[in-house]
Order: C-alpha cells, then sequence, then structure tokens
C-alpha cells in the first residue's frame, strides 16, 4: 500500500524517515509494508545519501529481447517527453534498466534493484505481479524524495511471467503532499498502455520465430521416414522416426545442446558445434540412445538465432525391438511406474492370481493385458461373471475388470474357486472406493500377497512427455505432427489429473480431432482446469472486495470488458490481468 492509498500526510512521512535514517524508531502510522521496505534497504547496506548506485552499464542489455520488442514502441512515444516532467523507463526481469527518456537524468539509475536503491515501484511491482505505486518519501533514497512513480510489470505472452517492467515517474503528486492522500497516479494509464502495446509485440515476434522454426522442419522432415527434430527450448517438434530413435533423456539432452547454441550464437562466440562460417554443425553422438550420429543445424530469423534443427542418422545397428509405442501398459520411466510394472512383471511369470490396484485411469487394465494378451475380458460393470470362471479350469487366463462391481454371488463364486484351486490364472483390477461388503473383502485378502498397486498421474509427472507421444495420433497427410509448447508442457505437468492417463488420452484425442491451428499446441488452447492449474490459495479480504467490485462493474456494462474497465479507472489490460488473476 502506498501514500496514494493511506491517510499518513507525506510531512509526517518524511519526519518518520529522517528519525529512520538516525536510528529512531519511527512514530505509528507509517504503513507497515514501507517500514519493512525501509529495513530491507538497511539490511542491504544502501546508502541513502547514494549518487548513482550503479555506476557501470548492466551486461548483455544491448541483445535483450524485450528491449528488442519493446523499442518499437518506446521510440514512437519518446518525443512526447521533451520538456515535459515526466519519464518512462523499461527494464527487465532483475530490474536492470533497459532503456529509459524524460527529466532528468540524475532521477535515473542503471539497476532499480532493491539491493541496490531500496524501496521503488518497478521492484514492488514485480514482487506483487500488479501494478505498483511509490510517492515521495516511501523511498529510500534522498534523491527521491520529490518523485512519484507508477510501475506496471511486463508479462510473457505464452507463461504470464513477469520479464520486466514499464515506469512513469512525475515530479511529486498532491501538491507537496499536505492533504490526507493521493489518488491513483496520472501516469498509470500511460505505463498500463505501454505494458500492453510491449506484451502485444512480445507475442507478434514469438509467433513469427515459431513459425520459422516450423518451417525449418518441415523442410529438413522432407519425405516421410527421416528423424528430424527441431527445438527451440520452449518447443519441440519430432518426427515419428526421431520418436523412435530417441529416449526422453536422449531428446532432454539434445534439447539442451540446442538452447547452449541458442545462447552461444547470441553472444557473439562461435559455437562449439559449427564446422564453418556457414553455421553448418559438425555430426555430433546421439546422447542416451540407440548408435547414430547428428547434426544441430541454427534456425535463424530476423538476424537473430532462435532454434535449432536437428538431423538425425543411424549408425547401421538394429533398433532394439520394443513394443508398440501406443500400448499404454508400459509407458513411462518414472521410478513409481517402473517399479510398480516391474513387480507386475515378475508376479505375473508364474500362473497364479494376480490384483492390479489403483485410481480409475491409472492403466490397469492396460498392464493386464500386457501381461495376459489371451485373457478373456469380462467387465463387471457391465455384465455378470456367470460361467466365464469356468474358462480357469482350462488354463486360459481370466481378466476381471471392476472387480468391485461385481455382483456378491460372484464374488462368492470366486472366493470358492480360489478356495479350491489357489493357482488359477486370474488377473483382476480394482478402484478403491466405497468400504468393501465382507465378501469382497475377503477376496482382496486372498489377492492382498499377490497385488500391485499403479501410482497416479499426479505421483509421475515426468511421464506425461512420453504419454504423449503415445497417445498423439498419427497426424493426416500434409500436415506436422501434434508438438506442445513449452508453457503447454508445464501445465500439463502441473494439473493433479483426477482422471488420470484416461483424462489425458482425451485430452490429446480432443485437440487432435478438432484443433484447426497450426505450430505446438499453447497453454492457452487446454481447457481452463488445466491451463490455469491447481487451485489458488484463498483470496484475501481485500482481493474478495476487488474480486467483487470487478464483477459488479461487468454485470452492469453487460459483460463489455472495455466500459467495465473504463469505470473502473484502469486499463483493459489490467481488467484482463485481474480477470485471469481471480479465474473469473
Amino acid at each position: 500500500m502506498t501514500t496514494a492509498e493511506h491517510p499518513t500526510a507525506l510531512t509526517s512521512l518524511r519526519r518518520a524517515r529522517e528519525l529512520f535514517l538516525r536510528g529512531q524508531q519511527p512514530p505509528d502510522g507509517v504503513p507497515d509494508d514501507v517500514l519493512a521496505a525501509w529495513k530491507r534497504a538497511r539490511f542491504f547496506g544502501v546508502r541513502h545519501d547514494v549518487g548513482d548506485p550503479a555506476p557501470e552499464a548492466a551486461s548483455g542489455t544491448a541483445d535483450s529481447p524485450l528491449l528488442a520488442a519493446a523499442r518499437p514502441v518506446l521510440d514512437r512515444i519518446a518525443g512526447t517527453f521533451g520538456g515535459g516532467d515526466t519519464s518512462l523507463v523499461l527494464t527487465d526481469a532483475r530490474l536492470r534498466v533497459l532503456w529509459a527518456s524524460g527529466f532528468a537524468p540524475d532521477h535515473h539509475c542503471r539497476d532499480l534493484s532493491e539491493e541496490l536503491v531500496g524501496h521503488n515501484s518497478a521492484a514492488l511491482a514485480l514482487q506483487t505481479h500488479r501494478r505498483a505505486e511509490v510517492h515521495g518519501p516511501e523511498h529510500f533514497l534522498d534523491r527521491w524524495q520529490d518523485v512519484s512513480a507508477v510501475s506496471v510489470p511486463v508479462r510473457a505472452p505464452e507463461t504470464g511471467e513477469a520479464v520486466g517492467t514499464v515506469t512513469v515517474a512525475t515530479g511529486l503528486c498532491g501538491g507537496g503532499g499536505e492533504g490526507p492522500g493521493y489518488g491513483p497516479h496520472p501516469g498509470a494509464p500511460l505505463a498500463e498502455a505501454v505494458a500492453a502495446a510491449v506484451e502485444t509485440e512480445l507475442l507478434s515476434r514469438s509467433r513469427a520465430a515459431e513459425r520459422a522454426l516450423l518451417d525449418a522442419y518441415l523442410r529438413a522432415s522432407g519425405e516421410k521416414g527421416h528423424a528430424v527434430v527441431a527445438l527451440d527450448g520452449r518447443n519441440r517438434l519430432v518426427s515419428e522416426a526421431a520418436g523412435r530413435m530417441l529416449s526422453p533423456e536422449g531428446l532432454e539432452a539434445l534439447e539442451r545442446r540446442a538452447v547452449a547454441l541458442i545462447r552461444e550464437s547470441g553472444s557473439g562466440r562461435p559455437t562449439a558445434l559449427a564446422d564453418g562460417p556457414d553455421g553448418s554443425a559438425q555430426p555430433t553422438r546421439l546422447p542416451d540412445g540407440p548408435e547414430g550420429t547428428g547434426s544441430l543445424t541454427p534456425v535463424s530469423h530476423q538476424g537473430s538465432v532462435i532454434g535449432a534443427v536437428a538431423m538425425l542418422e543411424s549408425s547401421g545397428c538394429p533398433a532394439p525391438v520394443t513394443a508398440d509405442r501406443r500400448d499404454l501398459g508400459l509407458a513411462g520411466r518414472s521410478v513409481p511406474w517402473r517399479h510398480a510394472v516391474g513387480r507386475a512383471l515378475e508376479l505375473a511369470t508364474s500362473s497364479e492370481p494376480l490384483l492390479l490396484v489403483g485410481e480409475r485411469g491409472t492403466g490397469k487394465t492396460s498392464l493386464a493385458r500386457e501381461l495376459a494378451a489371451d485373457a478373456l475380458l469380462v467387465d463387471a460393470a457391465e455384465t455378470e461373471l456367470g460361467t466365464h470362471a469356468d474358462v480357469l479350469r482350462t488354463g486360459r487366463p481370466l481378466l476381471i475388470r471392476h472387480v468391485e462391481r461385481l455382483a456378491p454371488p460372484d464374488t462368492a463364486t470366486l472366493n470358492s474357486l480360489l478356495a479350491a484351486h489357489p493357482n488359477v490364472p486370474l488377473l483382476a483390477t480394482y478402484t478403491p472406493g466405497a468400504p468393501p461388503g465382507p465378501c469382497l473383502q475377503r477376496l482382496l485378502d486372498t489377492l492382498a500377497a499377490r497385488s500391485v498397486t499403479l501410482p497416479a498421474l499426479r505421483e509421475r509427472p515426468e511421464d506425461i512427455r512420453e504419454l504423449l507421444t503415445s497417445l498423439t495420433p498419427s497426424p493426416q497427410p500434409g500436415r506436422p505432427p501434434l508438438a506442445w509448447s513449452l508453457d503447454a508442457l508445464r501445465a500439463l505437468e502441473r494439473h493433479p489429473w483426477p482422471g488420470n492417463v484416461t483424462e489425458l488420452a482425451h485430452l490429446v484425442r480432443t485437440l487432435a480431432e478438432h484443433r484447426r491451428t497450426t505450430g505446438p499446441v499453447r497453454r492457452t488452447e487446454l481447457p481452463d482446469a488445466v491451463r490455469e492449474g491447481p487451485a489458488p490459495r484463498p483470496l484475501t479480504p481485500m482481493e474478495l472486495a476487488e474480486r467483487s467490485t470487478i464483477l459488479d462493474a461487468l454485470h452492469l456494462h453487460g459483460g463489455n470488458k472495455a466500459r467495465a474497465a473504463a469505470s473502473l479507472g484502469i486499463a483493459r489490460a489490467t481488467l484482463y490481468r485481474k480477470l485471469r488473476g481471480y479465474r473469473v
């Protein structure tokens, strides 16, 4: 909370700051967050009377992607600050100043981190993930005692993470601060508008770069059967042949090489993979996969390396024979899944009963079919067991799905059969739910010694990417395979998946059948529950009040967001961010 929202007069706050700087206890009435900020500055060793806290220009800022996207926006409005008392500043996520224009050069610093300059609106905006204002004596530095500033975070269009801030600074608001408080900073609409324009430019550049990567992938793929991977650190395009050659660990290692190539190209240093001035890459051994070689070629867009395409070649050794990738019974490399599958395979070597336990959709039936391909399948949720149990006497395996749904007479039949013939080849799946009755409990006790519990998908998120490869159907002729952006993959890995693999399979099938756009699947294309992640923390009373006010404004204006934003006195981009934050 700033003095623009707090009744403490500026004169009192100035006196409180002077007492604090002399090491005395400030009087009551100083906002808690302001006092905490002053204490942090003292802890960091910031001098309140310092000149320019960062005399040396920060390295690496000239090539900042944020600055490249923001410069066209900033240059268009830079001329409006010629003789006024307003300053406009752009920082990156580390609060390094990338661009500044406007009044009083001595008000500008090259780094706005709290460790160097103490409390300021840019640092506060990154901490709170929302617009922030700091006025006059709320600042720790002497040089900013007559400055009011408002900052707005700039968010990455794909992930929503803050990549920088836009700050508008003016002379002290409120005519000297003798009144009881301030209204919103007059530069807030400008800061909001600039941040929104920069975000739009970031989105445009991101889509163009992804299209360039896709085009390079399609050119390299050529005829069907070529093993090609295109990577940019956020997206992966993997051909079917490359998917067979590379393990998930090998793909991760190849992605690390591609990211290193992008970074080295951007730094101006010669790349480790370059073989000549044309930027071609020398063959490099495939990590953690079948014996083979690969070449990694940079993909350029607008003069910058934005990704790499890997052409993979087998060394001639036959690839190991594996099960069909679409068989979900054995898909997954996480420790919990491998442990469960290994235990099930061990128990299945003998023709004795086996019970597979797990939540719905965890792959119990798929694993059971993998263990006994010739088993007779009976779904207790759809049909009665009847005489199907007699097949066990012939030595043919019997697979009973949803054993918890068996009718009591069928459960009693199984109990009697197992008592007389304990070594019959019975496989059963059980989904825990309501407390079992005595007859079912007896059956579960009989099978308990030879039972395996399969982990839920939320307990093995590292298997999501391999499952996506297994679940994704073959693309239609002329269309690239379904690929996933990094932000979409992270959202999938964070989702709790109450329906487990079955729920994931339904999502993939729906996207493959109904998606009309090209390029990797973005997080914005995922269902709301998956895109927004796990349930957020409970809202504070102030946040609940703000959310209620926003909903009332939307209702008053018939859902028109532009009019609702205008009535609330905020920019439309701010309203959209708050709607996302409050999941409205």
